[in-house]
């Protein structure tokens, strides 16, 4: 029987399947192709990273963060045409968390005010 992978679970219940978790620094993802890459690429958003949570193969949760950022992605192209991409993540620092708050308090502001 083939066990089931890793998942990493996106805010909007998007699902990832992870060929190497080990850390946010390191979730290793195989995609099929190119496209399929910057599929899963294009979903690491700061509203998708905002809250996160990490399944085991079992199905059984083992972590939940919120206030995630995407630093860096590495791939590599395998010989069969897939792709391994490394994508690195980290939470926000507090100061980082400040400052998103302020912009969102600011565009409601300006929202308010602009009578949109």
């Amino acid at each position: 029987m083939c066990k089931m992978k890793d998942t990493l679970i996106l805010n909007d219940g998007t699902v990832i399947e992870l060929e190497t978790g080990a850390s946010l620094s390191s979730l290793g993802v195989l995609s099929e192709s190119k496209g399929a890459m910057v599929e899963v690429w294009d979903k690491l958003t700061a509203d998708n990273l905002a809250a996160v949570q990490v399944k085991n193969g079992d199905g059984l949760v083992v972590a939940n963060y919120t206030n995630l950022v995407l630093v860096s992605e590495a791939s590599t192209i395998k010989s069969d045409g897939s792709i391994l991409t490394n994508f690195n993540i980290r939470e926000m620092s507090q100061e980082e968390i400040d400052i998103a708050e302020l912009q969102d308090d600011m565009e409601a502001l300006n929202s308010a005010v602009g009578g949109e």
